[in-house]
């Protein structure tokens, strides 16, 4: 096996280790649009739903039920209208709508069967009319107004996947249509889940569907991976122009803005990530679930990417993200004992537990600096990453009163030229590194001046 090939399947399997260790028993609220429900793609997702659940994941679903709903009232020729994209009808259209509500989550659960994985549906919300707003009857369209978390805990507890159907009674038992988006956000958030997905067709956050800020880090192939709150507010600003709505409609994208203004009120009430999924695409969940850069736009609060000093526990990860920039030449070979005798000199970007990109800031007299060992995994070079690695160690060294920082280089000049470093001549480089350089690899140097 190619050495190249060899490293990426290992550093992939060590990820998935990690990320099941991360999230044994972590809570997962997962929305699958009735569209993917209806798909050929269906029975894939349900299979990758199960083996999360095996993996010790607890697992909810809510399922879409809008097109079965719509089927069920056209055949029994019941009319309804929309408001506010809000479902009008009857009362007497409620016996069908909670008819092809539990149909729906009857398949979701009768699929789970036969993957052996045990589910139950129940009626644990409680819900109240929206009533007459602003002259207007709702008439059977409610509102979340309670879920019966401790009922909802016992039956995760006893190992079944909780399926919500689109249905909340009153306090008298009375049925009220509800939005399944909702319920999934409402029950992530009274749960405080770790992880709300919302699993909907041709969900792609990336040009040119949408205007991408130039604030925010896309994937090599111009998706957005994440997002933070600060960036889903720049994010829904740069797509609400009067100019791009038009643009938004006609590509079937504001059900993505919708999850996008949900997604940042759920983090904002302490679910930990929200996922918002392609579901067209087979593999999406353990994707997202099980690496670091997923196959879908996560929407977080806090604590995703940090970059912090290195510890000692960090240098053999380090030593494997560097072996494919030593093997190209962009680095210099290093040693574990090298690295731990110059820890202090070390930052790393750590996201959810691994090592992604690292760099270092060698002091030297003269009040001179070197920035040396820049590496950022391949997956993550069109993040920004690599750029906050650099904005780190210029502020340590105008920290340390440094009069100016350089760097060495083969290849990657021109990226430090971004950063306003100009060529130097090696003869200006600290007597020790010089004394390092070698005419053989030809490095070149380049110098910051720090105010």
């Amino acid at each position: 096996m190619h050495e190249n090939l060899r490293m990426q399947k290992a550093q992939s399997i060590r990820d998935v280790i990690r990320y099941i260790e991360r999230f044994k028993n972590a809570l997962v609220v997962i929305y699958l649009d009735d569209a993917i429900i209806d798909s050929t793609l269906f029975s894939s997702h349900i299979r990758d739903i199960s083996l999360i659940h095996r993996a010790g994941l607890r697992v909810l679903i809510v399922p879409g039920a809008r097109n079965r709903i719509d089927y069920v009232l056209a055949s029994a020729g019941v009319s309804w209208t929309l408001q506010n994209g809000i479902r009008i009808t009857t009362g007497e259209a409620m016996s069908h709508i909670k008819m092809a509500a539990f149909d729906v989550s009857n398949t979701v659960m009768t699929s789970l069967a036969a993957e052996h994985i045990p589910a139950v549906i129940g009626n644990w919300v409680r819900a109240r009319a929206l009533g007459v707003q602003h002259g207007f009857d709702y008439s059977t369209a409610g509102k979340i107004d309670k879920l019966h978390t401790d009922s909802i805990r016992i039956v995760l507890q006893d190992g079944f996947i909780p399926i919500f159907p689109c249905i909340g009674w009153s306090i008298a038992g009375k049925p009220y249509n509800i939005s399944s988006v909702a319920l999934a956000k409402e029950i992530a958030v009274q749960l405080q889940a770790d992880k709300l997905f919302f699993v909907i067709p041709n969900a792609e956050l990336c040009a040119p569907h949408f205007i991408i800020p130039e604030t925010i880090g896309t994937s090599e192939t111009g998706e957005v991976p994440a997002l933070n709150l600060d960036e889903v507010a720049a994010f829904i600003a740069a797509n609400s122009t009067n100019a791009y709505d038009h643009a938004v409609k006609n590509s079937n994208n504001e059900k993505i803005m919708s999850l996008l203004h949900i997604a940042s009120r759920a983090c904002a009430a302490g679910v930990q990530r929200v996922h918002i999924l392609n579901g067209s695409q087979d593999g999406v969940l353990p994707c997202e679930l099980f690496s670091d850069m997923g196959s879908g736009t996560m929407i977080y609060a806090k604590n995703y990417g940090d970059i912090r000093a290195m510890q000692n526990e960090d240098v053999p990860a380090v030593l494997s993200l560097m072996r494919p920039f030593v093997a190209n030449g962009k680095l210099l070979p290093r040693t574990d004992r090298q690295l731990r005798d110059a820890l202090a000199d070390y930052i790393v970007y750590e996201l959810d537990g691994g090592i992604r990109a690292c760099a270092a800031l060698h002091m030297y007299d003269e009040n001179q600096a070197e920035i040396a060992a820049v590496a950022v995994a391949e997956a993550y070079a069109h993040m920004g990453v690599g750029a906050q690695l650099i904005e780190t160690l210029l502020a340590r060294a105008k920290k340390e009163n440094c009069k100016s920082v350089f760097v060495l280089s083969t290849q990657t000049f021109d990226w430090f030229e971004k950063f306003g470093f100009v060529p130097a001549e090696i003869a200006t480089l600290p007597q020790k590194r010089r004394a390092q350089w070698s005419q053989q690899r030809g490095s070149k140097a380049y110098r910051l001046a720090l105010p």
